[in-house]
């Protein structure tokens, strides 16, 4: 039952920040039509876009507390299917071929998801918080995202290279220490707030530091991909190495699938791909959605007739030169 809770706020969760992008790009739009440009916060549209996206980070927070951490991440693409479904009946956009599989798909591995997810205890204290943080296992886990993530960040910083792989690697490796926080913290506040005190424990604050720390840098190479490449590549390819890394330390971290069946195991992953590749079929040769700044069609100039092209080729030597059937029309200007 509780896991059932955790799931539809999740998927809740999901669906709200996908309407909550919706509405901040349409103020964005809003915005860019105005004869006047005002910034983006002084928008009361925008700011409810603000408000649903926090409440709906709220939920996911709450979520992480009640269930695995091997359940709820992979519940991100529920924004997907929001975001296509809102696109579709709200912005009357084309309802294609790909939506429809891609959406199938990943109703179906999130029905596996749900059926298949680890049933383990969720109250975690934070006495065992501790002793998972000094286990083996996550450090040799740690030890060697370290390693990766400084090879990464190496060739981020000393050689330049911005690929959008090394950018989501970087920004999955982070996410797998933000899940792990947030879990942390979740779960000792709701034993807190049953009466079991865990606030006056170190790892708590330790827990709050590792959060906010790896969320911030995972927001910047995470934005820096959005403004290199385009957000039909960077969405499914954030969400498998995010679910991926999300899925692994909540394995080895908090022991999720240590006494699971092995055909449990099986079809939580089967479901896992199902949902990965339902996301991928959506975003796939999905169009990007640009801006409509407005401007004067100048083939449609009042009192001119058009003679030519209004821009010549950028390779031909009059680029950038007014033609000469034009004179006339520089002497009475």
């Amino acid at each position: 039952q509780t896991h059932l809770l955790a799931v539809l706020l999740a998927a809740a969760s999901n669906f709200l920040i996908s309407v909550s992008l919706n509405i901040q790009k349409c103020a964005h739009l809003r915005l860019v039509c105005q004869a006047e440009q005002k910034p983006c916060y002084r928008s009361k549209l925008w700011w409810c876009g603000i408000a649903l996206l926090g409440l709906a980070e709220m939920g996911n927070f709450t979520a992480y507390g009640l269930a695995p951490i091997t359940l709820v991440a992979p519940l991100g693409c529920v924004s997907v299917i929001g975001s296509t479904f809102i696109s579709v009946f709200f912005l009357k956009k084309t309802m294609r071929t790909a939506d429809i599989l891609g959406g199938t798909l990943t109703i179906t591995g999130i029905y596996l998801l749900v059926a298949f997810t680890p049933n383990v205890p969720q109250e975690l204290t934070a006495r065992q918080v501790q002793n998972y943080l000094v286990s083996w296992p996550f450090l040799v886990y740690s030890i060697l995202e370290i390693i990766i993530f400084c090879i990464l960040l190496y060739f981020y910083k000393r050689k330049a290279v911005k690929h959008i792989m090394v950018l989501l690697m970087m920004v999955a490796l982070l996410a797998s220490l933000t899940v792990i926080a947030v879990k942390a913290v979740s779960s000792m506040i709701a034993l807190s707030v049953k009466g079991k005190m865990q606030l006056t424990y170190s790892i708590f604050y330790i827990m709050i530091v590792l959060m906010a720390a790896s969320c911030a840098f995972q927001i910047k190479f995470l934005n820096q991909a959005m403004h290199l490449y385009e957000a039909t590549a960077v969405v499914p390819i954030n969400f498998v190495f995010f679910t991926t890394s999300a899925i692994i330390s909540g394995v080895i971290f908090y022991r999720e699938f240590q006494s699971a069946a092995l055909l449990s195991v099986f079809m939580f992953l089967f479901g896992c791909l199902l949902s990965s590749l339902g996301v991928i079929i959506i975003a796939r040769n999905k169009k990007e959605e640009h801006l409509q700044i407005p401007f004067i069609d100048c083939g449609h100039i009042p009192g001119q007739k058009l003679t030519g092209k209004i821009q010549p080729d950028s390779h031909s030597s009059c680029y950038g030169t007014l033609n000469k059937e034009d004179d006339s029309v520089k002497r009475q200007s």
